[in-house]
């Protein structure tokens, strides 16, 4: 999320605007902006309903819930849901016509969307 903060100025002077989409509650959502310092919205997506509809949604396996819990970390708590579903992480670029111009997805959340493809992705764009 910092990466992309970096690269708000450049987002918006391509007329462009940076939506972050997150399972976590509004409350949640709210402190990781502060802390992190993001200038961009980042909107709560309750019950993983957005994602869900996107076939981006996973249920944890019971081993990977009992780490959690081993260590602390209350997923229902961050994401007000019993669930124990995550989204995969992604990033999409969608043109003013709704069309997706680009879009990237992985498994593994430490994986991310360079910030210069999006920039790229822009910068093509037609119109």
């Amino acid at each position: 999320m910092r990466a992309y903060q970096k690269i708000l100025p450049q987002v918006l002077h391509l007329g462009a605007s940076l939506i972050a989409v997150s399972p976590q509650s509004p409350d949640k959502t709210q402190a990781t902006l502060l802390k992190n310092f993001l200038q961009y919205e980042v909107l709560s997506d309750l019950g993983n309903e957005v994602a869900r509809g996107y076939g981006l949604v996973y249920r944890l396996p019971d081993w990977v819930r009992q780490l959690y819990i081993s260590l602390g970390v209350n997923l229902p708590d961050f994401n007000a849901d019993q669930s124990w579903e995550l989204p995969l992480a992604g990033t999409f670029v969608i043109g003013r016509d709704g069309r997706i111009i680009l879009s990237y997805v992985d498994s593994d959340p430490r994986k991310r969307l360079e910030p210069q493809a999006i920039l790229d992705a822009l910068q093509a764009r037609p119109g």
